[in-house]
């Protein structure tokens, strides 16, 4: 794993994705599998191919799902995170770097556990008293104006800042973000994707990967 060129950790913002780069796999898919109608799958590959948005997306698979917020909690706990998760933070903030986790999910997952952690967090979320999906931190402003949370953002401000941009991601809700940032790292659809478009991108397979790599 080569280290990223050039970079200083003190002026440095990491973005971490959620699903299936903090936790080993999917949850929402996870979710979707173990409680939902099977046609989340075509609503996944519309989404996957470009034809929806993440919004348009995670309000019809949200749909199809419970909205009992004990039983989505417990089966959301069955999805392991990854080990090195935390090693990886401490690394990093004591290296001087901002961290942050930006997740286009169903949010309550990635919420509680970044709480439990004191990682500042972007995702969706749910209000459990009217079991309604909301996206606080959509940007109607963005060119696209369809993510649930726009990955992009959080990155334009930082590098406004002055500061330089790592992404560390798996998926489709990835994609935007790697354009915009200074270092990639990418498994996955993410890395398939970035080996097809000629984005410079480091592969990892965990986080460890990763912390080797910026805090060798």
């Amino acid at each position: 794993m080569p280290v990223a060129p050039n970079l200083s950790l003190a002026e440095t913002s990491v973005f971490l994705d959620f699903d299936g780069t903090i936790s080993r796999s999917d949850v929402g898919v996870h979710l979707l599998e173990r409680l939902g109608d099977p046609s989340w799958q075509e609503i996944g590959a519309e989404y996957d191919s470009g034809e929806i948005g993440s919004r348009v997306c995670l309000l019809d698979e949200w749909d199809l799902l419970p909205h009992d917020a004990d039983l989505l909690r417990r089966v959301a706990a069955e999805v392991p995170l990854d080990p090195d998760l935390d090693a990886l933070v401490a690394g990093l903030r004591d290296a001087g770097a901002e961290v942050c986790v930006v997740s286009d999910g169903f949010g309550f997952y990635a919420t509680e556990e970044c709480a439990r952690r004191g990682i500042p967090v972007l995702t969706n979320a749910v209000d459990w008293s009217t079991g309604k999906l909301e996206f606080p931190n959509e940007d109607r402003c963005c060119a696209c104006s369809s993510c649930g949370t726009c990955k992009q953002a959080p990155i334009k401000d930082a590098r406004h800042r002055g500061r330089a941009t790592v992404m560390v991601g798996d998926g489709t809700s990835d994609l935007k973000a790697a354009l915009l940032a200074d270092v990639v790292f990418a498994k996955g659809a993410l890395a398939r994707w970035c080996s097809s478009n000629g984005v410079a991108h480091w592969p990892f397979e965990t986080l460890a990967d990763v912390r080797a790599a910026l805090l060798p």
